[in-house]
């Protein structure tokens, strides 16, 4: 946990430099190597998403193994937010293919 942390903590530098900057689509345009940019987002965006699923399905196998009772209404609980988390990850890797283009 203190890892992923650490990670995150890392590349909020990197996502303060695109804050800072006009639009990110026509800062990626600008620069050669696109490209490497939209693979570089696409990649963030599939290692953020995993870790946010692989976590949320942590906690409620956990929680489902410390009142078993509770499974239905721990499984009903745990898929919005896993739908919804899915969703943005989709939206983000749309975001880096259309930056390279």
């Amino acid at each position: 946990m203190k890892k992923i942390k650490n990670i995150t903590l890392s590349l909020l530098p990197f996502a303060s430099l695109l804050a800072e900057g006009a639009d990110p689509i026509a800062l990626a345009k600008a620069q050669a190597g696109t490209g490497i940019y939209a693979a570089l987002g696409a990649g963030f965006v599939v290692i953020g998403a995993g870790i946010g699923i692989g976590m949320l399905a942590s906690a409620a196998a956990n929680a489902t193994s410390r009142q078993p009772e509770a499974a239905n209404e721990i499984r009903t609980a745990a898929n919005l937010p896993l739908f919804l988390l899915e969703g943005v990850a989709i939206i983000g890797l749309v975001v880096c293919l259309l930056a390279s283009l």
